[in-house]
């Protein structure tokens, strides 16, 4: 796999660039990126159990022993903040909303100096009665799963029957003003991929910005195919007739390191992404370093290496050494993920371990 490495622009929760901090660039990796953007799984526990996820029993969760607390996420979220430059914590799991602590968490993190923007990703399950607490404890942006509109097409993928709990999230942190509300939504063949063009509809409706993801190997029973993977080209192609969609210019400038290529609905100010994050990698200009909820840092989510920051921060190391272990583990960050690649390899955890 060729993987182009230009240095980007970086695209903040604003679209303009955000303020380094005093420890800006410092997460550089031998092909010149910056990691300025923290995924901070908080459990790898859910309560959905989607087919192209885990299995219909769950998985063996992580002992809460292991799980870093409240205290452990704030030193190593401010380690990364002050020292190494991040800008931008997501949180995410599992399920985040899992942690019932998860507002004090928000505005503990919303605190640090320099202020990142907090963002979360979640399927959505109880958001309806957290969204307005979460947006004042800090929180700046929200992505929800939804990948179905039909109530029977969710509880076959989720074995839940919760649409309308995750339908009723969406509007409340609308509500709360966590604007815009990006959907993800993975399409696959033929399961939901025929409801691309009602889905593009009903979030043109709502005021929320769709974004179709390519499925990616990242499933604990390790059964992902890319025969029956959904291009971003097919993606696109399936709306185009319905629904036009055009670049946009400005977003070409101002993409950075985002993972999403954005058009906007033709005659319309609607803006849907696409992800391709196998057919067309953004190896390249990826800005993102993993922290797992069992506290190893994670370059890359297909890495089948990790570094253990838990050990450190229990045996009583510094901050400074800390700071090293983490610009040790992203010098060795690959060039890409290598799905292409004959000898590639799905990492041994799975994505609900991992965290997105």
């Amino acid at each position: 796999m060729t993987t182009d490495l230009a240095m980007p622009r970086v695209r903040s929760a604003t679209g303009a660039s955000p303020t380094p901090g005093p420890g800006a660039g410092a997460l550089r990796d031998r092909y010149g990126r910056v990691s300025t953007d923290l995924r901070i799984s908080l459990t790898d526990r859910c309560n959905l159990r989607c087919t192209y996820c885990m299995p219909a029993e769950g998985l063996d969760w992580m002992p809460h022993d292991e799980v870093l607390d409240d205290d452990e996420v704030v030193r190593l979220a401010r380690i990364g903040v002050e020292r190494l430059g991040i800008t931008t914590l997501r949180l995410t799991g599992g399920e985040p909303l899992l942690r019932k602590d998860l507002e004090h968490l928000v505005a503990e993190l919303a605190a640090l100096d320099p202020r990142p923007v907090v963002a979360l990703t979640t399927n959505g399950i109880g958001l309806a009665r957290r969204a307005g607490a979460l947006a004042a404890a800090g929180l700046n942006r929200i992505n929800v799963s939804l990948d179905t509109l039909q109530s029977d097409t969710f509880a076959s993928l989720t074995r839940r029957r919760r649409l309308d709990d995750v339908l009723a999230g969406i509007r409340a942190a609308r509500e709360a003003g966590l604007d815009p509300v990006k959907i993800n939504t993975v399409l696959m063949r033929g399961v939901n991929d025929h409801e691309a063009v009602p889905l593009l509809r009903w979030a043109m409706a709502e005021g929320v910005q769709l974004r179709f993801i390519e499925q990616m190997p990242l499933d604990a029973q390790h059964a992902w195919e890319r025969s029956t993977m959904i291009t971003a080209a097919e993606i696109r192609a399936r709306i185009q007739p319905h629904l036009p969609l055009v670049e946009d210019p400005a977003d070409a400038l101002a993409r950075g390191s985002a993972p999403a290529e954005l058009f906007r609905v033709e005659g319309t100010e609607h803006a849907v992404g696409i992800i391709a994050a196998v057919s067309k990698p953004f190896c390249g200009s990826c800005d993102r370093v993993r922290l797992t909820a069992d506290g190893q840092i994670r370059t890359c989510l297909f890495s089948r290496t990790e570094s253990d920051l838990r050990g450190a921060l229990r045996g009583g190391a510094t901050d400074a050494e800390i700071a090293d272990r983490w610009l040790v583990a992203v010098q060795g960050k690959q060039a890409g993920h290598g799905i292409d690649d004959p000898t590639f390899l799905q990492p041994d955890r799975p994505m609900s371990a991992i965290g997105g």
